[in-house]
């Protein structure tokens, strides 16, 4: 009984009612910053939803800083990876002390940054807050890594995250977050906001499909804006646009013909068309892999600086083998491997860059690149932080994304319009509702509890 008790306390979430007034702060930081760091301090569990380039990194900073005064314990930034060294170095121009980047566990600083995957080396009870950083890629890592993040949280009084895609494919997904920064559970979130097609509260049932409803909408983003702040730019919360104006974004589409009828499950087809279902997309993929390859390279050999984004190794091998400059991530490398090519990439040694949105596209400040190829795919948030790697505040120059498919994917980039429209959707609810809130009333259980008799005494 007494080890029950004790998994039992290990699952419950550590009670938090509000934040701290804040006490420290850094000259240079931009109005909006300022409120940000503000707001979330005093809220004490908070996830911001700030664009790519509006300071997450300093406002993070600040509210670990704070929390390092408040609780006389170091506190926690798990980032993705090789995102540390952004931190140190932002630490380091705004005269933030006590700033170290550990890959095993050990350190002496008060404000620690480690990578996502090396998170098992903490201990938790050395923190009592912990700010996640980029954490939506959380979804793209591990189950277990993932679970060992949100395990980590549950034993923090303070807790923040931070990332500038809320969600956007799918609403459902901001239960996740709410669970663990401790406020409503995800179950808790979908029975009182959501309904489904099969009359059901089961979230994982095949063909189970979520929807706000109706009448709960306005109630919905009231209560997200309730433990979150958001903003695409600073004119969102009410400050001035004038110093954060973006450079011109070019898109450009490039389609490839398919010469040869598509094969799907051995079967030959007799006219080539659109790719509709998974197996469809997946075998266009594979029969095109040679022609996108040649046509990114085309592309790249146009810039002096370039990074290609893959989703498939066979991509990846065939753009390295025709563009001889590139270098190449690869998943099996090591982290230190990685992170080694990435900071060469980001001091300009390395002009050519292989990789796949679901290791790099979180986080990083590439703004001395302009130009990107991608061989898009159905993720409109991965395609987001993969094109904001470049097109973020500090870009000085027009950004350039070539976007390479076959005349049979042709569905993907439908796919993306109408995800990029929903993430749109998303931040004018989130905004609109910025300063109203929504409480969750919880009724005290006051019925009287009959135990069967075998329980009696």
């Amino acid at each position: 009984m007494e080890d029950y008790q004790k998994f039992i306390e290990a699952k419950r979430h550590r009670a938090s009612d509000h934040g701290i007034k804040p006490v420290f702060s850094v000259p240079g930081m931009f109005d909006f910053q300022q409120y940000v760091a503000e707001y979330a301090i005093q809220k004490g569990r908070c996830a911001t939803y700030l664009d790519t380039g509006l300071g997450k990194t300093l406002i993070e900073l600040v509210i670990a800083a704070n929390y390092v005064r408040h609780t006389n314990k170091p506190v926690l930034i798990p980032t993705p990876l090789s995102v540390a060294f952004q931190f140190i170095k932002e630490a380091e121009k705004f005269g933030i002390d006590d700033v170290e980047y550990s890959r095993d566990g050990n350190f002496t600083g008060k404000i620690i940054i480690c990578n996502y995957e090396r998170l098992h080396y903490f201990n938790p009870a050395d923190f009592d807050c912990i700010i996640c950083d980029e954490s939506s890629c959380l979804k793209d890592f591990k189950a277990a890594t993932t679970a060992n993040v949100f395990g980590l949280m549950r034993k923090m009084q303070y807790r923040f995250l931070a990332t500038a895609t809320p969600s956007p494919n799918d609403y459902v997904e901001l239960g996740t977050s709410s669970e663990a920064l401790g406020y409503l559970g995800h179950m808790d979130m979908l029975t009182k906001f959501f309904t489904n097609n099969a009359d059901t509260i089961s979230p994982n049932g095949i063909g189970v499909k979520w929807r706000l409803k109706g009448h709960a909408t306005e109630a919905f983003f009231q209560w997200v804006s309730g433990w979150s702040i958001s903003a695409r730019k600073p004119s969102d919360l009410g400050f001035s646009d004038e110093r954060h104006i973006l450079p011109a974004l070019i898109e450009n589409d490039h389609i490839v013909t398919n010469d040869a009828p598509l094969v799907i499950n051995g079967q030959f087809s007799m006219f080539n068309q659109v790719a509709r279902t998974m197996p469809e997309i997946h075998a266009e993929r594979k029969a095109t892999i040679e022609k996108r390859a040649e046509k990114a390279v085309e592309l790249g050999s146009a810039h002096e600086c370039t990074v290609y984004w893959c989703n498939l190794d066979e991509e990846a091998e065939m753009v390295a083998t025709l563009d001889r400059s590139a270098v190449e991530i690869r998943g099996g490398m090591s982290i230190g491997k990685k992170e080694e090519i990435l900071k060469a990439f980001a001091d300009g040694q390395i002009k050519k860059l292989i990789t796949k949105p679901k290791i790099t596209a979180w986080g990083l400040n590439w703004q001395h690149c302009n130009h990107a190829v991608t061989f898009p795919g159905f993720s409109f948030e991965q395609y987001y932080q993969l094109v904001r790697r470049f097109y973020r505040f500090g870009q000085t120059r027009e950004v350039t994304i070539d976007r390479v498919i076959s005349d049979g994917q042709v569905r993907i980039l439908q796919a993306i319009e109408a995800k990029a429209e929903k993430a749109s959707n998303l931040f004018s609810m989130l905004n609109a509702n910025l300063n109203k809130s929504y409480d969750v009333q919880k009724r005290a259980f006051d019925q009287t509890i009959n135990l069967p008799s075998f329980l009696q005494k």
